[in-house]
This record gives structure tokens, C-alpha cells and sequence, in this order.
């Protein structure tokens, strides 16, 4: 059956059109032909909205009574049992009523969407999870009813209903939106205009992040890597050198004076090597402060690499430092700047001057310029720009220099030729190493013989003794080759060792700091210069073929199977890291495997901590168990006892008929509070178990506390209540509130003396609301070494505290002088009591 498809109507603030637009939508559609139904629609008043909704057919909503109040909610079975092509579910982040078939409605939503059916639904942009911090701080009203973001971002298609602020607060002086008289407090408080722009902003932006993603999509999809600059993204490239900062500075500033740009960083490591991260800590570190994000990528030709990043990002500028290097070696080798504005195409490209321009280029380890990067494995010459160089340098500059040296009036003779010869195969072999330093020997005693042999002789014809400094000078110059060639190797290799040990000893400590295995892979990705990196974990049981899952991973499609990767490396029995983007060498793939090997030790340690934490929790359970079992044992005991004890003296005879219905009425309170006890040890059981639910939603305490009294019967009326008016609403789910208090009313009852009836207060605190439960002072004195008032915690107070704690409340208790033993319950309230009643909060639309 093909999934059915979602479409969100999104609104930056109550009262936009949301409901307005999705009912337009449906009569659209149905006027198309399409089998519209309304399967739930709020239209809170609203004349425009709910005339919008007459014609379209609809299903019937469920009734549920909730605590002697009637109830309406979406009747999802009814809908699945009608099959519509498209159904229309306003409020798709709102809770659902107590009972019902799923505890929000985007569950709801999901089972229709499952069996095939299109949604239209709507959506504050308030109600998402990532952003709920950033609502409480700029409108000050915390949203309990959120939405889980890849649930909208799952949807095929959403549109944003957007209104000006202006324009909303006119519908809402003209009471399109709130009642009268909630009007001028939701004006002056949540609708202010200053609220509403940004709420509008942030629905702007998450909207584009989401068409964003939709772009990169099509974009790779089709192949294309042209940038499309519907958002600009500027690019700086940073090379471990000390001009990153300002470079850096300047990118972050080109970036602010474009609104909604995105600032990214790149450092190029070369691409047989490792990135060692250090030199780059702080650069980084400088990047995030500015809100940009810092990237890494593997390439032989920095350019290219650059570039390449650029057009897969869609990036719009590039920022680079001016060249370190002097004139000479500008002519020598093209910079990277110089080859970054040659292939930019329409990316535009801005070089920054600095302090170090035109200055040396600082060589590996110097502790200033480029990052020093490991040596490359596997050296060959062919694949060095300075062995060409070399290569070049020694066929060109000793006919050069023979040239010089024959000149008329040059007076330079056979020796001091040939120790000139000498000095530039030294130079070409520190350049290029052995084979260009001996090409160059072999081509300066060939010109030797031309040049300066004497007239009608040459070298080829000379005596033994006449061969000796040409002899010199070829030893000299194969020894110099081979000792640079040495250095050179030697220094590869050092810096290719230091490098390693770099990226092994920053994952080691990374692993040390308790970092994510996601976060772990994503460095190790980014130290290899690949696409997408995965930790598989394999499973293989009898019968069954063998199966691979993705225990973490990073980057744009990560593999799945070792097969579909380019480089694979068992990590451990059953795991496997396996990359995707390029082949590593020899050297790479050995600290691969290493790297794999650390991530595997991460993993086992991790699955033993989750045992350990799983086993702690079972031993706690069992201890809470345990310690529940004897406590109610005591109680239950006792309870039986007085009831045993009426019914033993009821059986031999009371006397009057005054004294048969007191013991009567004893025995049958006793067994009230045996049932009261054996109920809440299974809700407390449900509670340790996770299957208690526990709706969170702006409460009454008022009339919670009343309907507290009346389970309690005819006790609940020798309680004295103090409930002042105006008190702000809590957040809590009122079936376990009713619950937590009955117990805490009926054990103080229990405990109180007989005239002395226990008081119930409720008042507010800033941000909070409290309801204490006192007794009438204990009939018996303290038992043990306890003070006076003191009492340990029966069922009824555990109960009451973990139900508190599981709405985000607090319980307390404590003991007086006078014999009195208080429990003080506390919860979040729905507003500051200094400001009470209707305080603009916003409800559904």
C-alpha cells in the first residue's frame, strides 16, 4: 500500500488563516472531484472559519467523557473505516484527549498517512521541539505542546500562511481570533508586534532550511554543479597560517552585511595524508563564535579541492588570503589564488591582503603558517611538483650557465667552471633529490667536454690524471643527491608519523571526554577525506542470511553493507568501518584500521555501561520493589487488623445498635483503605513500568481539589479548603493530580486526630503554584527516636511523590512541634501570578 502523502500548512502565530487556508484547499480539491472529508477542524469561534467548513462531508467525532466533562476528538478508526483520499486534521501538534487512541495527534496523523491516506494538517511554528527554547525567550510563554521536527520535515509539501503583524493585530481588535475579553491582555502581552515579527522571522527561516534541502536534493539528483545563487554562501579558505584570523573577520563581515548568508570554512589537507587539526583549533573555535561552520576535505590540488567543495555547496563567494609567496617562487608556481580565480567560473573571489603577504611560506613544524600535513606513503618522485622543478632546473641552467661562462671576458677557468657546475648540482639536488641532481652532473661534464676542454682535446680522450675532477664532481654531486634524497624521505616520514600520532592521540582523547560514537565517526570522516563513513555492526544467526546495521554514521549516504563501500576495515568481531569517496594507500589504511580498532573499544565500552546502567536499574527496581512490598505489607496489616478486630467484636455481640453500626462503618472504611492501598501499589507499579501516561496540559487546581473530595466521600467533607480566586493554572495531567492529592487528603484523614480535620491550601509562587495538605496532629505519639510531627513515608506520600515528580512537580514534607505533619505539593503554573487569568497565552489556530 503507498504511503499517503502529508501537507502542513505552517503559521508564524495564532489566527494567521491556517485553518482558513487548509479548509480552502479542501473545498478546492472536492470541487476537482477528490474524495475530501473533514476529519478535524477547530475553528474556535470563528464565523469566516466555520462557515469555510460547510459543504464539506465530514466524520462524526468521537465522544469521551473526561472527569463528568463531554468531550469531542478526531474518531480515527471511523476515518480509516471511511478511506478518503485526503483528510483534513487541524492542530497537528496538540495533544489528544485523555483515552484516546493515541496520546498526540500527529500519531494519529501518521496511522492515516500508513494507510494510504493524503493529510492536509496545520502547524505553529511555536509548537516545534528545536525551536521552543528560542519561543520562551522572546515571547516568555513556554509551549508544552510540541511537535517533533522530523515529523514536519517528513511532510511532502509546506506552505507558509504568512501575515503581516500589523495586519494581525487588526483581525485581532476586530475579534477575529480571541474573545472580547482576552483581547487587550493578548496585545499587550504575546501578540506585541515585536513578538510577532520574530516568530514570523523564525517560521521564514526554518521554511527555507526546509526548501534548502529540497534544492540540494534536486540538485544532486540531476547532476548539477553549477552554483544557483538562491542564498548566498561565503566560502573561506584557511591554510593553519597566521593570517586565518583576519581573513576569517573579514568573510564573517561580508557575511553580516548579507542577510541570511551562511559563512563557511575549509582547510584542504593533502590527499594522501591526515589532517593534523591542531594548528587549526583556534581558527575554528573562531569560525563557530561566528556563527559559521568549519568543513575539511582531502585533495593533491588544493584549487581543485576548494573549488570542488564550492560547487557542491552551492557557494556563492570565496574568500582567500593574499599569497606568502615572494616574487619568485609566484613565478615559479601559480598560487592557489591565482588557480581558484582562473576555474571560479560565476563564484566570485575575494583575496584579502594581510601582514604575512609576499612573506616566506613557513615550512612544516616552523609553528606558523600552513598546518603541517603527514608525509605521503608510498613517495614517488612523479608525484612531486619539486621533482619536476628539479628535473626542469637541471636540464635548463647549466647551458645557462655555460653560456655565462664562455662569454668573452668572462676569465673563468676549467677548474672554477666546474666548481660552479658543482654549486648548482648541489642546489638542484636539495631542490629535487638524487635523479635531478645526477642529470644535472651528467649534463654539466658533458658541456664541460664542449666547452672548456682544451682546444683539439676533449675529456673522452684525456689522460687518467685529467679525469680525476670531473670523477670528483659526479661522486659529489650522486653523494649530495642521495643524502637530500634521504633528508627528504626521512622528513616525509617523521611528518607523516607525527600526524598519525596526532589524529589516533585526538581520537583517543575524544573517546576519553565520552564523545558520541556519531561524533567520533564524523572526525574520523572528516580526517580521511571521505564521503560518508559507517560503523556496521553484523549479525549473522542460523538459518538466516547474515545482516549488517548501521551502529553510527556520518556524511551524505553512509554505506549500509561493507560491499557498498570503497574501503572497508574490521574493527572488531562484528563490526566493520567501512567509507565511501576514494581508496586510501597502504599508509592510510593502516590508521583506518586503527582508527576502526578505537571505535570498536568506544562501542564495547559503551554497550558495557548500558548493561551496567540497565542492571543498576533493575537492582534499584528490585530494591524499590522490595522496600514498596514491606511498607504496604505493614499497612495493609494494620488496615486488616482493625478491620478483623471490628468484625471478631461485631460476631460476639456489640450491644446497642449505635455501637453495631460504628463497628460496621469501621470494618467497611478499612476495607476502603485495603482497596485504596492494593490501588495505588498498582499505579505505582504502572509508573515504575512506563505505562502510566502522563498528559501534560494547563490544569484547574480548583477543580481538581473537588474532584479529590468526592472520591474521597463523606471524609472529604471534614477538610478544610482554602483555594483564593485568581489562582494561576498548573501544568500537570489532571487524572494523576486528582490521584496524587486524594492520596495525600485521605492519608492525612488517617492521621489526624478525631475534631482536628486536616486543611488543604493552595497559593501561588513566583512561577509556580503550591497546594499544602496538613493534618489535625497524630492521635498517638511519635513512634521510636522520630521528633514530634515526624513521620516516615507511607504508600500514599510515595505515590503521590513519584505522580508529582512525573509532571516536572516537587513534593515535600515536614513535621512541627505541635504534632502536625504538612506535605507541600508543588507544580509550574501556566502563568506569573502577577499577572492573573488570561494572560495572551495562545491557544489553538
Amino acid at each position: 500500500m503507498a504511503q499517503g502523502r502529508l501537507r502542513i500548512y505552517l503559521g508564524a502565530a495564532p489566527g494567521v488563516g491556517k485553518t482558513y487556508a487548509m479548509l480552502a484547499e479542501g473545498r478546492r480539491l472536492a470541487a476537482e472531484g477528490a474524495d475530501v472529508v473533514v476529519a478535524l477542524v477547530e475553528p474556535h469561534g470563528r464565523r469566516l472559519t466555520a462557515a469555510m467548513a460547510e459543504g464539506l462531508p465530514s466524520v462524526p467525532r468521537r465522544r469521551v467523557v473526561h472527569r463528568g466533562v463531554r468531550l469531542t476528538e478526531m474518531d480515527v478508526a471511523a476515518v480509516l473505516a471511511r478511506r478518503p483520499g485526503i483528510a483534513l486534521v487541524d492542530e497537528l501538534a496538540h495533544t489528544t484527549v485523555p483515552g484516546s487512541r493515541n496520546p498526540r495527534r500527529w500519531q494519529d496523523v501518521e496511522e492515516l498517512l500508513d494507510a494510504g491516506i493524503d493529510v492536509i494538517t496545520t502547524l505553529n511554528i511555536q509548537h516545534l521541539e528545536s525551536l521552543n527554547d528560542v519561543v520562551e525567550e522572546i515571547t516568555g510563554v513556554r509551549q508544552h505542546e510540541t511537535l517533533p521536527d522530523p515529523v514536519a520535515r517528513r511532510a511532502d509539501q509546506i506552505e507558509l500562511v504568512d501575515l503581516e503583524p500589523e495586519a494581525l493585530r487588526r483581525r485581532m481588535t476586530h475579534g477575529d481570533i480571541y474573545p472580547p475579553d482576552r483581547i487587550e491582555t493578548a496585545l499587550t502581552h504575546y501578540f506585541r508586534v515585536g513578538n510577532l515579527t520574530a516568530l514570523r522571522e523564525l517560521a521564514l527561516l526554518w521554511l527555507a532550511d526546509r526548501v534548502e534541502e529540497g534544492l540540494q536534493r534536486y540538485r544532486a539528483e540531476h547532476g548539477i554543479s553549477a552554483p544557483w545563487e538562491t542564498r548566498e554562501r561565503i566560502l573561506v579558505g584557511l591554510t593553519g597560517g597566521r593570517e586565518g584570523g583576519t581573513v576569517i573577520r573579514r568573510a564573517a563581515r561580508i557575511s553580516a552585511r548579507t542577510p541570511g548568508s551562511e559563512l563557511l570554512a575549509l582547510h584542504v589537507v593533502p590527499g594522501d595524508g591526515l589532517a593534523d587539526p591542531v594548528p587549526l583549533a583556534e581558527q575554528r573555535a573562531l569560525v563557530e563564535s561566528l556563527g559559521g561552520t568549519y568543513h575539511q576535505v582531502t585533495g593533491d590540488d588544493i584549487a581543485a579541492a576548494l573549488l570542488g567543495f564550492a560547487r557542491t555547496e552551492n557557494v556563492t563567494q570565496i574568500v582567500l588570503g593574499a599569497s606568502r609567496r615572494g616574487r619568485v617562487m609566484s613565478v615559479v608556481r601559480t598560487g592557489v589564488g591565482r588557480r581558484t580565480i582562473r576555474g571560479s567560473g560565476p563564484i566570485d573571489v575575494h583575496i584579502v591582503t594581510h601582514e604575512e603577504a609576499g612573506g616566506p611560506v613557513p615550512r612544516p613544524g616552523s609553528g606558523s603558517g600552513r598546518a603541517p600535513g603527514p608525509g605521503r606513503h608510498r613517495w614517488s618522485p612523479y608525484r612531486d611538483r619539486r621533482w619536476w622543478a628539479a628535473l626542469a632546473l637541471a636540464a635548463v641552467l647549466p647551458p645557462a650557465l655555460a653560456l655565462v661562462l664562455t662569454a668573452p671576458g668572462t676569465g673563468v677557468g676549467p677548474a672554477g667552471a666546474l666548481l660552479l657546475c658543482l654549486l648548482l648540482v648541489v642546489v638542484i639536488a636539495l631542490v629535487g633529490g638524487l635523479w635531478p641532481a645526477l642529470l644535472a652532473a651528467v649534463v654539466s661534464a658533458v658541456l664541460a667536454d664542449r666547452w672548456f676542454a682544451a682546444p683539439g682535446r676533449s675529456l673522452s680522450g684525456a689522460r687518467a690524471d685529467e679525469l680525476l675532477a670531473p670523477a670528483v664532481f659526479l661522486a659529489v654531486a650522486v653523494l649530495v643527491g642521495l643524502a637530500a634524497g634521504t633528508a627528504a624521505r626521512r622528513a616525509r616520514r617523521a611528518g607523516r608519523a607525527a600526524a598519525e600520532a596526532a589524529a589516533l592521540s585526538r581520537l583517543a582523547t575524544e573517546m576519553m571526554r565520552g564523545r558520541e560514537l556519531p561524533a567520533l565517526v564524523e572526525q574520523i570522516r572528516e580526517n580521511f577525506g571521505l564521503t560518508s563513513l559507517s560503523l556496521l555492526l553484523r549479525e549473522t544467526a542460523a538459518g538466516v542470511r547474515t545482516r549488517w546495521y548501521v551502529v553510527a554514521a556520518a556524511g551524505e549516504r553512509p554505506p549500509e553493507r561493507p560491499e557498498d563501500a570503497d574501503v572497508e576495515a574490521l574493527a572488531d568481531s562484528g563490526l566493520t568501518l567501512a567509507g565511501r569517496g576514494r581508496a586510501l594507500g597502504t599508509d592510510d589504511y593502516r590508521v583506518f584500521a586503527a582508527c576502526g580498532a578505537q571505535l570498536a573499544v568506544a562501542y564495547s565500552r559503551g554497550v558495557l555501561a548500558r548493561r551496567a546502567a540497565e542492571t543498576d536499574t533493575r537492582a534499584t527496581a528490585e530494591r524499590t520493589r522490595a522496600s514498596l512490598l514491606l511498607r504496604a505489607g505493614r499497612e495493609l496489616r494494620a488496615v486488616l487488623r482493625t478491620a478483623d478486630e471490628a468484625l471478631v467484636r461485631l460476631g460476639h455481640g456489640a450491644g446497642t445498635r449505635a455501637d453495631e453500626a460504628r463497628l460496621l462503618g469501621t470494618a467497611q472504611l478499612s476495607v476502603r483503605r485495603a482497596e485504596r492501598l492494593v490501588a495505588d501499589l498498582e499505579t505505582l507499579n504502572r509508573l515504575h513500568g512506563g505505562a502510566l501516561a502522563t498528559v501534560l496540559r494547563p490544569v484547574d487546581v480548583g477543580e481538581v481539589l473537588t474532584a479529590s473530595l468526592d472520591e474521597l466521600g463523606p471524609g472529604g467533607r471534614t477538610v478544610e479548603v482554602s483555594v483564593p480566586d485568581g489562582l494561576p493554572e498548573v501544568i500537570a495531567d489532571a487524572a494523576q493530580l486528582a490521584r496524587a492529592l486524594t492520596a495525600l487528603i485521605a492519608d492525612a484523614l488517617r492521621n489526624s486526630a478525631p475534631g482536628a480535620p486536616p486543611s488543604v491550601v493552595a497559593r501561588a509562587l513566583p512561577g509556580k503554584l503550591a497546594v499544602r495538605v496538613t493534618d489535625g496532629g497524630s492521635p498517638a505519639p511519635p513512634a521510636g527516636d522520630r521528633p514530634p510531627g515526624a513521620r516516615a513515608e507511607g504508600i500514599a506520600q510515595r505515590l503521590s511523590r513519584e505522580l508529582t515528580e512525573a509532571m516536572g512537580g516537587a513534593l515535600t514534607a515536614a513535621g512541627t512541634r505541635g504534632g502536625r505533619f504538612t506535605v507541600t505539593l508543588t507544580l509550574p503554573a501556566v502563568a506569573p501570578p502577577a499577572r492573573p487569568g488570561p494572560d495572551g497565552t495562545p491557544g489553538p489556530g
